[in-house]
């Protein structure tokens, strides 16, 4: 902060973020602020002694309000000119600049290939794959990687449960279809479909919960009857990046939606309704569950609701400003299909925005809203050049998943090491500042990721050999025990491990961990440390196998030690160092 003097008026000037300054002019009695923006990471609070400010003028600059401005230099270039790949780099970078930090080093290739595995295919690199990487010689092995995991059928797998998760949860609701819903995300990602269809899709959706397995995420928000009041929220959440859901009882005290607006798009969900098949059972002559559908029902006018003043109002389905025919024989979801996929106020579609929020924040720990699925003017992103250059790229790249991922993972930040230092330490989101992405932050590791991580670095899948419905019914079973032992006293599921006594306990007694650490024939531990070799080639490949990295001097000779006090049952020592080293911290965490 800097406080100047010039011609009776005196400016404060305060650093925020990334090319943004906020002013504030005193002057006699009287004060302004000015903002270049409105995206300020945190407010800080001077003490100071000046004759000039009076008491009045403290009661004015208290009650002093932002104003937009115009933005300073470096945002007025825009991206005009400027390649993709060297945008995002000089906007992060700006970051750096405007706060004062340096950023952390590049990440060594033994860090990096073990975070780009975790967050493209779900798992750890085998023992055979990280060493096929760090022998590998070629300047450009990185982005070569990074396309040959885009072709791996794990990465299809990876991102169906992500987004399985994230559209029916984890738990899966009455009468809803996983497999249904898996194979819709399945068949999606390994085509790359551009990401506007698969919304488009998803919200259209009508028919068999399996032959048209994307009817599920709407069976999965209609298990009350609400009149759409769940389906509306999550779809705005999920798909727009947008928190709506306490305007179906008053207008947002934040952002620009308002009680009618969350009505209005709640009147495009009024044609939905569900259908409950059941059949009779031979053996128990009962009947019992048999499918669900989405089916079309006519609906026409307005929806009512009513005020918090007790007045009842009407609400016609309209959605940024573009108004629908409600009446007879219109789809409303149609209509709806097309407008959330339209550029608004010259901004990129919605759902364009959002994608590349969350898909920012899978890569990095944090996007550039917290939370992601809350945008808009009350919630200013950290580098609002970015997200809407981003989202008007993966818009004319036609929705392009992977492509849109290639450019994330080809960006400077995400080359970066999670080690950082005193020049960047305050670079902390968890600490409640807005992520400058100058080093990489940890991600605890999900219930699936670490299922396959650990399946990976114990060969403990060998029994699993079968195809996808098979290899996805045995990793299902072996999810409940991570599932329903991390349920905390509200009896929702805890996915990430945070160091819990109950998650540490899972993480040591296990049944998936005791095979991880087998010893018998055909085990990893068996079959890599039964071979001729020195003890430290041994060490080398256990660190390698469950670190992705190869031990210290240090480290080894501790290894060593520990090693020799188990005498000639060798493989036993071995044993104990798999499992110290696989319910290790540096294990659960992607860095």
């Amino acid at each position: 902060m800097t406080l100047k003097c010039a011609g009776g008026r005196w400016s404060i000037c305060f650093k925020t973020t990334v090319s943004w300054r906020l002013r504030i002019l005193v002057k006699q009695a009287g004060a302004s602020v000015m903002g270049f923006g409105a995206r300020i990471l945190r407010w800080s609070v001077a003490v100071f002694t000046v004759a000039a400010v009076t008491g009045a003028m403290l009661q004015v600059l208290a009650s002093a309000r932002l104003v937009a401005d115009e933005p300073v230099a470096a945002e007025q270039a825009a991206d005009s000119g400027v390649s993709l790949a060297e945008f995002i780099d000089q906007q992060i970078r700006q970051g750096w600049t405007d706060n004062e930090i340096e950023a952390s080093p590049q990440a060594a290739d033994e860090e990096w290939v073990r975070r780009v595995y975790l967050d493209l295919v779900g798992r750890i690199p085998t023992l055979a794959e990280t060493k096929a990487f760090l022998e590998d010689k070629n300047p450009r092995k990185r982005s070569l990687l990074v396309d040959t995991l885009l072709e791996n059928e794990d990465y299809v797998r990876h991102f169906t449960t992500i987004w399985t998760n994230n559209s029916i949860g984890r738990a899966t609701p009455q009468r809803v279809s996983r497999s249904g819903m898996e194979k819709f995300y399945r068949e999606a990602f390994a085509k790359n479909r551009p990401w506007d269809e698969i919304v488009v899709d998803i919200v259209t959706a009508s028919g068999h919960f399996e032959e048209n397995g994307a009817v599920n995420y709407i069976l999965a928000q209609m298990q009350m009857p609400d009149e759409g009041v769940q389906l509306t929220a999550m779809t705005t959440r999920l798909f727009l990046g947008l928190q709506v859901q306490c305007t179906q009882c008053h207008n947002h005290p934040f952002n620009k939606w308002q009680q009618d607006q969350f009505w209005e798009f709640n009147s495009f969900f009024r044609q939905v309704r569900k259908e409950e098949h059941r059949k009779l059972d031979p053996q128990s002559g009962r009947m019992v569950d048999d499918y669900s559908e989405v089916v079309w029902q006519e609906f026409t006018g307005p929806v009512y609701f009513e005020k918090r003043s007790g007045m009842m109002q009407v609400a016609f389905p309209k959605f940024q400003g573009h108004e629908v025919d409600p009446g007879p024989g219109v789809d409303r979801r149609v209509e709806l299909a097309k407008l959330i996929t339209e550029p608004a106020e010259n901004e990129p579609p919605q759902i364009a925005q959002a994608m590349v929020n969350r898909m920012w924040s899978h890569f990095f720990g944090y996007g550039f809203t917290r939370p992601v699925d809350d945008m808009g003017p009350h919630n200013p992103p950290s580098h609002p050049e970015l997200l809407a250059r981003l989202s008007r790229e993966f818009a004319a790249a036609d929705y392009d998943i992977k492509q849109l991922i290639r450019w994330i993972v080809s960006s400077e930040a995400y080359q970066l090491t999670s080690q950082y230092g005193e020049k960047n330490k305050i670079d902390d989101p968890a600490a409640g500042e807005m992520p400058l992405f100058s080093h990489m932050y940890l991600k605890s590791m999900q219930a699936e990721q670490l299922y396959d991580s650990l399946i990976v670095a114990s060969n403990a899948h060998q029994s699993g050999n079968g195809g996808w419905s098979a290899q996805e019914d045995q990793r299902r079973r072996w999810m409940q025990q991570f599932v329903v032992a991390f349920d905390n006293d509200e009896n929702d599921e805890s996915t990430t491990f945070n160091g819990t006594i109950p998650q540490a306990l899972m993480m040591m007694n296990s049944e998936l961990i005791e095979k991880a650490c087998s010893v018998e024939r055909g085990s990893f531990l068996f079959e890599e440390m039964s071979k001729p070799g020195a003890d430290t080639q041994k060490i080398t490949d256990l660190y390698l196998a469950a670190l992705s990295r190869k031990p210290t001097k240090p480290e080894i000779s501790k290894m060593q030690k520990a090693l020799a006090k188990y005498g000639p049952a060798k493989l036993n020592g071995y044993q104990d160092m798999f499992w110290a080293l696989l319910n290790s911290n540096e294990f659960v965490f992607i860095h």
